[in-house]
Protein backbone atom coordinates (compact mmCIF):
# COMPACT_ATOMS: atom_id res chain seq x y z
CA UNK A 1 0.00 0.00 0.00
CA UNK A 2 2.84 2.40 0.61
CA UNK A 3 3.36 5.16 -1.89
CA UNK A 4 6.69 5.57 -3.62
CA UNK A 5 7.60 8.79 -1.87
CA UNK A 6 11.00 10.32 -1.22
CA UNK A 7 12.06 10.58 2.38
CA UNK A 8 10.84 14.11 3.06
CA UNK A 9 10.65 15.06 6.72
CA UNK A 10 8.64 18.29 7.08
CA UNK A 11 9.84 18.66 10.68
CA UNK A 12 13.52 18.00 10.03
CA UNK A 13 14.66 21.55 10.83
CA UNK A 14 12.71 21.53 14.10
CA UNK A 15 13.75 18.17 15.53
CA UNK A 16 15.89 18.03 18.67
CA UNK A 17 17.31 15.08 20.68
CA UNK A 18 14.89 15.61 23.56
CA UNK A 19 11.79 15.54 21.33
CA UNK A 20 9.33 12.65 21.60
CA UNK A 21 9.77 9.86 19.07
CA UNK A 22 6.10 10.14 18.13
CA UNK A 23 4.92 13.11 16.09
CA UNK A 24 1.19 12.35 16.15
CA UNK A 25 -0.87 9.97 18.27
CA UNK A 26 -4.43 9.01 17.46
CA UNK A 27 -6.94 6.35 18.40
CA UNK A 28 -10.26 5.06 17.14
CA UNK A 29 -11.90 2.29 15.15
CA UNK A 30 -10.29 0.72 12.10
CA UNK A 31 -12.76 -0.50 9.48
CA UNK A 32 -12.17 -2.58 6.40
CA UNK A 33 -13.47 -0.27 3.68
CA UNK A 34 -14.85 -1.68 0.45
CA UNK A 35 -15.45 1.15 -2.00
CA UNK A 36 -17.43 1.03 -5.24
CA UNK A 37 -16.94 3.88 -7.73
CA UNK A 38 -18.15 4.63 -11.21
CA UNK A 39 -21.83 4.26 -10.34
CA UNK A 40 -24.05 6.42 -12.55
CA UNK A 41 -26.71 6.78 -9.87
CA UNK A 42 -27.81 5.46 -6.51
CA UNK A 43 -28.64 1.75 -6.42
CA UNK A 44 -32.30 1.10 -7.24
CA UNK A 45 -34.38 -1.20 -5.08
CA UNK A 46 -34.82 -4.64 -6.60
CA UNK A 47 -32.08 -4.22 -9.21
CA UNK A 48 -28.38 -5.06 -9.50
CA UNK A 49 -25.91 -2.26 -10.10
CA UNK A 50 -22.43 -2.76 -11.54
CA UNK A 51 -19.65 -0.41 -10.53
CA UNK A 52 -16.83 0.45 -12.94
CA UNK A 53 -14.27 0.58 -10.12
CA UNK A 54 -13.62 -0.96 -6.72
CA UNK A 55 -11.08 -0.61 -3.95
CA UNK A 56 -10.46 -2.12 -0.53
CA UNK A 57 -8.36 -0.64 2.22
CA UNK A 58 -8.16 0.05 5.97
CA UNK A 59 -10.66 2.79 6.82
CA UNK A 60 -12.03 4.70 9.78
CA UNK A 61 -9.21 6.14 11.85
CA UNK A 62 -6.76 4.43 9.46
CA UNK A 63 -7.57 7.11 6.86
CA UNK A 64 -6.04 9.86 8.98
CA UNK A 65 -3.19 7.70 10.29
CA UNK A 66 -2.16 6.84 6.74
CA UNK A 67 -2.42 10.45 5.57
CA UNK A 68 -0.15 11.58 8.42
CA UNK A 69 2.41 8.83 7.79
CA UNK A 70 2.56 9.56 4.05
CA UNK A 71 3.34 13.18 4.83
CA UNK A 72 6.41 12.07 6.77
CA UNK A 73 5.11 12.29 10.35
CA UNK A 74 5.98 9.56 12.86
CA UNK A 75 2.49 8.26 13.60
CA UNK A 76 1.29 6.05 16.45
CA UNK A 77 -2.18 4.47 16.32
CA UNK A 78 -4.04 2.76 19.16
CA UNK A 79 -6.84 0.57 17.82
CA UNK A 80 -8.41 -2.84 18.19
CA UNK A 81 -7.99 -5.32 15.33
CA UNK A 82 -10.01 -8.47 14.77
CA UNK A 83 -8.15 -11.76 14.42
CA UNK A 84 -9.94 -12.50 11.13
CA UNK A 85 -8.31 -12.11 7.71
CA UNK A 86 -9.67 -8.58 7.42
CA UNK A 87 -7.99 -7.56 10.66
CA UNK A 88 -4.73 -9.19 9.64
CA UNK A 89 -4.81 -7.39 6.30
CA UNK A 90 -5.49 -4.01 7.94
CA UNK A 91 -2.72 -4.51 10.50
CA UNK A 92 -0.15 -5.48 7.87
CA UNK A 93 -1.22 -2.69 5.51
CA UNK A 94 -0.78 -0.06 8.22
CA UNK A 95 2.33 -1.37 9.96
CA UNK A 96 4.29 -2.88 7.08
CA UNK A 97 2.85 -0.88 4.21
CA UNK A 98 2.68 2.56 5.78
CA UNK A 99 5.19 2.40 8.65
CA UNK A 100 2.62 3.30 11.32
CA UNK A 101 3.52 2.40 14.90
CA UNK A 102 0.92 -0.09 16.23
CA UNK A 103 2.62 -0.84 19.56
CA UNK A 104 -0.38 0.70 21.35
CA UNK A 105 -2.82 -1.42 19.33
CA UNK A 106 -4.08 -4.92 20.09
CA UNK A 107 -5.52 -7.97 18.37
CA UNK A 108 -8.77 -9.27 19.85
CA UNK A 109 -9.33 -13.04 19.46
CA UNK A 110 -12.83 -13.93 18.33
CA UNK A 111 -13.79 -10.37 17.39
CA UNK A 112 -14.52 -9.68 13.74
CA UNK A 113 -13.38 -6.54 11.99
CA UNK A 114 -15.86 -3.72 11.42
CA UNK A 115 -16.68 -3.32 7.71
CA UNK A 116 -17.95 -0.37 5.66
CA UNK A 117 -19.20 -0.56 2.09
CA UNK A 118 -19.05 2.86 0.41
CA UNK A 119 -20.71 3.69 -2.90
CA UNK A 120 -19.57 6.85 -4.69
CA UNK A 121 -21.78 8.53 -7.28
CA UNK A 122 -22.69 12.06 -8.39
CA UNK A 123 -19.87 13.49 -6.27
CA UNK A 124 -21.35 12.06 -3.07
CA UNK A 125 -21.15 8.77 -1.22
CA UNK A 126 -23.50 6.39 0.55
CA UNK A 127 -22.14 4.05 3.21
CA UNK A 128 -23.35 0.91 4.93
CA UNK A 129 -21.36 -0.27 7.98
CA UNK A 130 -21.44 -3.23 10.33
CA UNK A 131 -19.45 -3.93 13.47
CA UNK A 132 -19.54 -4.50 17.20
CA UNK A 133 -17.75 -2.59 19.96
CA UNK A 134 -14.42 -4.21 20.79
CA UNK A 135 -14.31 -5.89 24.23
CA UNK A 136 -12.31 -4.06 26.87
CA UNK A 137 -8.73 -5.32 27.22
CA UNK A 138 -8.12 -7.53 30.22
CA UNK A 139 -4.42 -6.70 30.33
CA UNK A 140 -2.48 -3.41 30.40
CA UNK A 141 -4.38 -0.71 28.47
CA UNK A 142 -3.08 -0.36 24.96
CA UNK A 143 -0.89 -3.48 25.17
CA UNK A 144 -0.56 -5.18 21.80
CA UNK A 145 -2.02 -8.64 21.64
CA UNK A 146 -4.15 -8.32 24.78
CA UNK A 147 -7.11 -10.65 24.81
CA UNK A 148 -10.76 -9.73 25.35
CA UNK A 149 -12.23 -9.22 28.79
CA UNK A 150 -14.60 -11.80 30.20
CA UNK A 151 -17.20 -9.13 30.84
CA UNK A 152 -19.72 -7.82 28.31
CA UNK A 153 -18.39 -5.46 25.61
CA UNK A 154 -18.07 -1.89 26.77
CA UNK A 155 -19.95 0.99 25.21
CA UNK A 156 -17.05 3.42 25.68
CA UNK A 157 -16.20 5.28 22.46
CA UNK A 158 -12.54 4.29 22.45
CA UNK A 159 -11.95 0.60 21.65
CA UNK A 160 -8.23 0.69 22.39
CA UNK A 161 -8.38 2.46 25.78
CA UNK A 162 -5.05 4.33 25.66
CA UNK A 163 -5.16 5.71 29.19
CA UNK A 164 -1.41 6.41 28.97
CA UNK A 165 -0.73 7.62 25.43
CA UNK A 166 2.87 7.99 24.26
CA UNK A 167 4.57 11.37 24.42
CA UNK A 168 3.86 13.09 21.15
CA UNK A 169 4.06 16.47 19.48
CA UNK A 170 0.37 16.27 18.65
CA UNK A 171 -2.69 14.10 19.12
CA UNK A 172 -5.94 13.98 17.19
CA UNK A 173 -9.27 13.46 18.93
CA UNK A 174 -12.84 13.13 17.71
CA UNK A 175 -15.09 14.96 20.16
CA UNK A 176 -18.44 13.48 21.17
CA UNK A 177 -21.08 15.52 23.04
CA UNK A 178 -21.31 14.52 26.68
CA UNK A 179 -18.18 12.38 26.62
CA UNK A 180 -14.68 13.00 27.91
CA UNK A 181 -11.75 10.73 27.14
CA UNK A 182 -9.08 10.81 29.87
CA UNK A 183 -6.25 10.21 27.43
CA UNK A 184 -6.87 13.63 25.82
CA UNK A 185 -6.12 15.52 29.04
CA UNK A 186 -3.12 13.26 29.69
CA UNK A 187 -1.69 13.89 26.22
CA UNK A 188 -2.16 17.65 26.57
CA UNK A 189 -0.56 17.63 30.01
CA UNK A 190 2.48 15.87 28.53
CA UNK A 191 2.89 18.58 25.91
CA UNK A 192 0.93 17.31 22.91
CA UNK A 193 -1.03 19.79 20.81
CA UNK A 194 -4.59 18.47 20.56
CA UNK A 195 -6.38 18.76 17.21
CA UNK A 196 -10.05 17.84 17.25
CA UNK A 197 -12.93 17.37 14.86
CA UNK A 198 -16.53 16.64 15.75
CA UNK A 199 -19.44 14.72 14.28
CA UNK A 200 -23.11 15.55 13.95
CA UNK A 201 -24.76 16.16 17.32
CA UNK A 202 -27.53 13.57 17.44
CA UNK A 203 -28.87 15.16 20.65
CA UNK A 204 -29.69 18.36 18.78
CA UNK A 205 -28.32 20.49 21.64
CA UNK A 206 -25.26 21.82 19.83
CA UNK A 207 -23.70 22.96 23.09
CA UNK A 208 -19.97 23.68 23.18
CA UNK A 209 -19.99 23.15 26.93
CA UNK A 210 -21.01 19.53 26.23
CA UNK A 211 -17.56 19.02 24.62
CA UNK A 212 -15.38 18.96 27.77
CA UNK A 213 -12.21 17.98 25.90
CA UNK A 214 -12.46 21.17 23.83
CA UNK A 215 -10.70 22.89 26.73
CA UNK A 216 -7.54 20.89 25.97
CA UNK A 217 -7.52 21.64 22.23
CA UNK A 218 -5.00 23.63 20.25
CA UNK A 219 -7.22 23.50 17.15
CA UNK A 220 -10.87 22.70 16.45
CA UNK A 221 -11.83 21.79 12.87
CA UNK A 222 -15.60 21.47 12.32
CA UNK A 223 -17.36 21.90 8.99
CA UNK A 224 -19.41 25.00 8.29
CA UNK A 225 -22.78 23.55 9.30
CA UNK A 226 -21.41 22.17 12.56
CA UNK A 227 -19.59 25.41 13.36
CA UNK A 228 -22.67 27.58 12.78
CA UNK A 229 -24.91 25.34 14.87
CA UNK A 230 -22.45 25.26 17.76
CA UNK A 231 -22.02 29.04 17.75
CA UNK A 232 -25.61 30.03 16.87
CA UNK A 233 -24.35 32.09 13.94
CA UNK A 234 -25.53 32.25 10.33
CA UNK A 235 -22.12 32.73 8.71
CA UNK A 236 -19.16 30.31 8.72
CA UNK A 237 -16.69 33.16 9.17
CA UNK A 238 -18.57 34.52 12.15
CA UNK A 239 -18.65 30.99 13.54
CA UNK A 240 -14.88 30.69 13.19
CA UNK A 241 -14.32 33.94 15.08
CA UNK A 242 -16.70 32.79 17.83
CA UNK A 243 -14.90 29.45 18.13
CA UNK A 244 -11.55 31.26 18.32
CA UNK A 245 -12.71 32.62 21.66
CA UNK A 246 -12.73 29.01 22.92
CA UNK A 247 -9.67 27.49 21.22
CA UNK A 248 -6.34 28.92 19.99
CA UNK A 249 -7.05 27.85 16.38
CA UNK A 250 -10.49 27.61 14.80
CA UNK A 251 -10.68 26.09 11.32
CA UNK A 252 -14.01 25.88 9.50
CA UNK A 253 -14.14 23.84 6.31
CA UNK A 254 -16.36 25.37 3.62
CA UNK A 255 -16.67 22.53 1.10
CA UNK A 256 -16.30 23.87 -2.44
CA UNK A 257 -15.36 27.29 -1.02
CA UNK A 258 -12.25 25.97 0.74
CA UNK A 259 -11.60 26.75 4.39
CA UNK A 260 -11.47 29.69 6.79
CA UNK A 261 -9.31 29.86 9.92
CA UNK A 262 -8.83 32.24 12.82
CA UNK A 263 -5.88 32.36 15.21
CA UNK A 264 -7.44 33.15 18.56
CA UNK A 265 -4.11 34.27 20.02
CA UNK A 266 -3.36 36.96 17.45
CA UNK A 267 -6.73 37.56 15.81
CA UNK A 268 -5.25 36.78 12.40
CA UNK A 269 -7.58 35.15 9.88
CA UNK A 270 -6.99 33.38 6.58
CA UNK A 271 -9.15 31.92 3.83
CA UNK A 272 -7.99 29.69 1.00
CA UNK A 273 -10.30 28.60 -1.84
CA UNK A 274 -10.74 24.95 -2.72
CA UNK A 275 -8.95 23.42 -5.69
CA UNK A 276 -11.34 22.36 -8.43
CA UNK A 277 -10.85 18.69 -9.26
CA UNK A 278 -12.86 15.88 -10.78
CA UNK A 279 -13.81 13.78 -7.76
CA UNK A 280 -13.76 9.99 -8.05
CA UNK A 281 -14.43 9.22 -4.37
CA UNK A 282 -14.67 11.71 -1.48
CA UNK A 283 -14.11 9.03 1.18
CA UNK A 284 -11.61 10.25 3.78
CA UNK A 285 -11.08 13.72 2.29
CA UNK A 286 -11.87 15.39 5.62
CA UNK A 287 -9.32 13.18 7.37
CA UNK A 288 -6.67 14.09 4.81
CA UNK A 289 -7.46 17.79 5.30
CA UNK A 290 -6.86 17.46 9.04
CA UNK A 291 -3.61 15.57 8.42
CA UNK A 292 -2.38 18.31 6.11
CA UNK A 293 -3.26 21.03 8.61
CA UNK A 294 -1.56 19.17 11.47
CA UNK A 295 1.57 18.79 9.33
CA UNK A 296 1.70 22.49 8.53
CA UNK A 297 1.06 23.47 12.14
CA UNK A 298 3.82 21.22 13.52
CA UNK A 299 6.14 22.58 10.82
CA UNK A 300 5.29 26.11 12.03
CA UNK A 301 4.07 27.36 8.65
CA UNK A 302 2.00 30.54 8.29
CA UNK A 303 -1.73 30.00 8.77
CA UNK A 304 -2.62 30.56 5.11
CA UNK A 305 0.02 28.04 4.00
CA UNK A 306 -1.40 25.43 6.37
CA UNK A 307 -4.88 25.92 4.93
CA UNK A 308 -3.61 25.78 1.36
CA UNK A 309 -1.64 22.61 2.01
CA UNK A 310 -4.55 20.93 3.80
CA UNK A 311 -6.91 21.80 0.97
CA UNK A 312 -4.44 20.58 -1.65
CA UNK A 313 -3.92 17.20 0.01
CA UNK A 314 -7.69 16.76 0.39
CA UNK A 315 -8.25 17.65 -3.28
CA UNK A 316 -5.63 15.17 -4.44
CA UNK A 317 -7.23 12.45 -2.30
CA UNK A 318 -10.68 12.60 -3.91
CA UNK A 319 -9.19 11.70 -7.29
CA UNK A 320 -8.41 8.15 -6.11
CA UNK A 321 -10.21 5.19 -4.55
CA UNK A 322 -10.95 5.03 -0.87
CA UNK A 323 -9.74 6.82 2.23
CA UNK A 324 -6.32 5.48 3.16
CA UNK A 325 -5.56 4.32 -0.39
CA UNK A 326 -6.05 7.82 -1.74
CA UNK A 327 -4.05 9.79 0.83
CA UNK A 328 -1.30 11.61 -1.10
CA UNK A 329 2.38 11.48 -0.26
CA UNK A 330 5.08 13.95 -1.26
CA UNK A 331 5.53 12.36 -4.68
CA UNK A 332 1.88 12.96 -5.51
CA UNK A 333 2.10 16.55 -4.30
CA UNK A 334 5.28 17.11 -6.33
CA UNK A 335 3.69 15.61 -9.43
CA UNK A 336 0.70 17.93 -9.08
CA UNK A 337 2.92 20.99 -8.61
CA UNK A 338 5.06 20.08 -11.59
CA UNK A 339 2.03 19.50 -13.81
CA UNK A 340 -0.12 22.45 -12.74
CA UNK A 341 2.56 24.95 -13.69
CA UNK A 342 2.67 23.64 -17.25
CA UNK A 343 -1.02 24.25 -17.95
CA UNK A 344 -1.73 27.33 -20.03
CA UNK A 345 -4.93 28.44 -18.32
CA UNK A 346 -3.57 28.71 -14.79
CA UNK A 347 -4.05 31.95 -12.89
CA UNK A 348 -0.56 33.14 -11.82
CA UNK A 349 -2.01 34.66 -8.65
CA UNK A 350 -3.59 31.34 -7.70
CA UNK A 351 -0.33 29.49 -8.35
CA UNK A 352 1.50 31.93 -6.10
CA UNK A 353 -0.60 30.64 -3.20
CA UNK A 354 1.39 27.35 -3.42
CA UNK A 355 4.85 28.80 -4.06
CA UNK A 356 5.90 27.76 -0.55
CA UNK A 357 5.98 24.17 -1.83
CA UNK A 358 9.10 24.89 -3.89
CA UNK A 359 11.44 24.49 -0.92
CA UNK A 360 9.75 21.30 0.27
CA UNK A 361 9.23 19.17 -2.79
CA UNK A 362 11.62 16.74 -4.49
CA UNK A 363 13.25 17.95 -7.69
CA UNK A 364 11.91 14.97 -9.64
CA UNK A 365 8.36 13.75 -9.54
CA UNK A 366 6.46 10.73 -10.75
CA UNK A 367 4.53 10.95 -14.00
CA UNK A 368 0.93 12.13 -13.95
CA UNK A 369 -1.64 10.56 -13.66
CA UNK A 370 -0.47 8.55 -10.66
CA UNK A 371 -1.15 5.00 -9.57
CA UNK A 372 -0.65 4.59 -5.84
CA UNK A 373 -1.54 1.07 -4.79
CA UNK A 374 -3.32 -2.15 -5.66
CA UNK A 375 -6.85 -1.44 -4.41
CA UNK A 376 -7.85 -4.90 -3.28
CA UNK A 377 -7.17 -7.60 -0.73
CA UNK A 378 -5.08 -10.67 -0.89
CA UNK A 379 -2.97 -10.98 -4.03
CA UNK A 380 -0.40 -13.63 -3.22
CA UNK A 381 3.24 -12.76 -3.70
Amino acid sequence: MSTDTPGIDPLLALRAPQDPACDVFLTGTVFLDIIFTGLDSAPVRGTESWARGMGSSPGGVANMATALARLGLHTSLAAAFGDDHYGEYCWDALEQGEGIDLSMSRTVPGWHSPVTVSMAYEGERTMVSHGHEAPAPSAVPGQAGAGPAETAPTTAPNPAFPQCPPRARAAIASLVPGRSEPWVATAARHGALIFADVGWDETGRWDLDALPDLAHCEAFLPNAEEAMRYTRTDCPRAAAHALAERVPLAVVTLGAEGAYAVDGRTGAAAQVPAIEVEALDPTGAGDVFVAGFVTGTLADWPLADRLAFAGLTAALSVQEFGGSLSAPGWSEIAAWWQRIRTLDDQDPTALERYAFLEELLPTTARAWPLRRAVPTIGFRQ
